[in-house]
């Protein structure tokens, strides 16, 4: 009699590996199964936008897609489950008091945003919890004291005119409009260097570090793809597509730049040249504090330590002043109003510009308010995440489980108009003293609030004010109508095309 197929030697394993794996698919689609009734038992408290059976509502993200995002906020005021796919759901909040609720606690940062963004960064102090990032923040504090901050001043005033003295040259040969977005990036990486690594680099005019600038620009993009494609969040998905391959590419780029700058300092440690340049600096720079604590103590600071410190600091030194930068020409050219009074107000405190003093940054009110109202209006961080790790109780007494990811979105939050009145006019007398005062402290957070608030919040607001007075000092700003701006969603906010402006140079006071 003859045998059956499944009998005979070679079907065999055929056989058992078909079973092994239905068997293994039918285990992943049961997990999938009821991960999803887990999430919809745990959000049952919180009304959810319209789903999309596949994709959820990852196009509205995914798409940049700020005016859809706005009348989720208009019929959800406090908070909505955003599902990415069918089994993997975020919970958005944008309320004040849900938002106190979220940042008076210590929870560790979410792993479906941070995980995605260590390969780039590693674990420095966005990256840490626990004791660890507790030591490296103390530790790192120092950095940024105020009499230390005195002392960037004069550095940063030099990187703004080396940019200005670009774009007067650029405006005197050509009667076009003018792309600011890569000049302001190579302005901030100028500071940055200068300031937390004491390093002269000439990076605005030596195009070489160009491909730093444009790598951290390109890999926000990727980053932001992962968090909001489903399928990227699988890293064998992700590490098969043509994306993760560039991403490899563009890693590899930030890590030679930022390794230069470590090897350079060590070299000069060694040689006895650094000591000497602390005496004639008067303090500490960010590199020097990092790698002192290296030598007291290995184990707090060892080599992959350092190295994501600088890489964290690098990007974030630059990345998110600049586009703050970037975001407040953009403002003040579509209202050439309040650029006029700020202007008047710079020349009044300033003069001609020619140098500028700590008590005067103090003095520049209207232009910090014009500073504040570009954070509401616009956000350049538009949320930040943690990970749960105990149930949360809001105050109207809905609550989450321990492990659900929630993301404060302070996008949201700032346009929220229960919160705030028109929140799609540009108005800078919102943040006068009287329309301040019985604002709810949870109300503006460009920096976040709580324990892990922007350990340089101080060092951005002075760089953006001496910028941004020197700017309009020299030049009168306006939008590029045949160029209109597009929003682009990546880790920080950026202009998709980047910034054109006409730049109209002004006659010396």
């Amino acid at each position: 009699m003859e045998s059956s197929w499944l009998e005979t030697h070679w079907a065999r394993p055929f056989y058992l590996a078909f079973s092994f794996c239905l068997a293994l698919g039918l285990l992943q689609a049961a997990k999938l199964y009821l991960r999803r009734q887990r999430l919809l038992r745990d959000l049952r408290d919180f009304p959810t936008p319209p789903v999309h059976w596949y994709h959820g509502h990852q196009k509205v993200f995914h798409n940049d897609n700020f005016d859809k995002i706005g009348e989720i906020i208009e019929k959800y005021p406090r908070a909505f489950p955003c599902w990415i796919g069918r089994f993997q759901a975020f919970f958005f909040i944008y309320d004040p008091d849900y938002a106190k609720t979220f940042l008076s606690r210590t929870d560790p940062k979410s792993q479906y945003l941070y995980k995605f963004i260590i390969p780039t960064l590693g674990k420095g102090l966005i990256n840490l919890e626990g004791p660890k990032w507790f030591q490296h923040r103390r530790l790192l504090t120092p950095g940024f004291h105020f009499n230390v901050l005195k002392t960037y001043v004069d550095i940063m005033i030099c990187s703004v005119n080396i940019m200005l003295d670009k774009w007067e040259k650029l405006c005197s040969t050509q009667d076009t409009s003018i792309e600011v977005a890569d000049h302001i990036n190579l302005m901030a990486l100028d500071i940055i260097m200068k300031c937390a690594f004491s390093q002269e680099t000439n990076c605005q005019i030596n195009s070489t570090h160009d491909v730093y600038v444009k790598a951290t620009f390109e890999l926000s993009r990727i980053i932001y793809q992962r968090v909001y494609n489903f399928l990227y969040h699988h890293d064998m998905i992700f590490k098969l597509s043509p994306l993760s391959r560039r991403f490899e590419k563009l890693n590899q780029v930030t890590r030679r730049y930022t390794e230069n700058i470590i090897q350079e300092r060590k070299k000069s440690i060694r040689a006895g040249t650094n000591q000497d340049n602390i005496q004639k600096r008067k303090y500490q720079d960010f590199l020097d504090i990092v790698l002192s604590a290296q030598a007291k103590d290995g184990e707090i600071f060892s080599d992959i330590d350092v190295q994501s410190e600088v890489k964290t600091f690098m990007f974030a030194g630059h990345d998110t002043t600049a586009s703050s930068l970037t975001w407040l020409l953009y403002c003040l050219a579509q209202h050439p109003e309040h650029q006029d009074r700020c202007r008047e107000e710079i020349r009044a405190i300033l003069g001609d510009g020619s140098s500028i003093s700590w008590d005067q940054l103090a003095e520049m009110s209207y232009t910090t308010m014009c500073i504040k109202e570009m954070f509401r209006f616009i956000s350049p961080i538009p949320t930040i995440s943690r990970e749960l790790s105990q149930p949360l109780t809001f105050p109207d007494g809905c609550s989450l489980p321990a492990g659900m990811n929630v993301f404060l979105s302070i996008w949201g939050l700032h346009h929220n108009p229960t919160v705030w009145k028109n929140p799609k006019v540009f108005d800078p007398l919102r943040f006068s003293p009287e329309n301040s005062d019985q604002r709810h402290p949870h109300a503006f957070l460009p920096f976040s609030a709580g324990p892990r608030n922007c350990i340089g919040q101080q060092f951005a607001m002075v760089e953006l004010k001496v910028a941004i007075a020197l700017i309009l000092l020299r030049f009168e700003v306006s939008l590029d109508p045949t160029k209109p701006v597009a929003f682009m969603n990546c880790v920080v906010l950026k202009p998709k095309h980047g910034l054109y402006l006409h730049l109209k140079k002004l006659p010396e006071c």
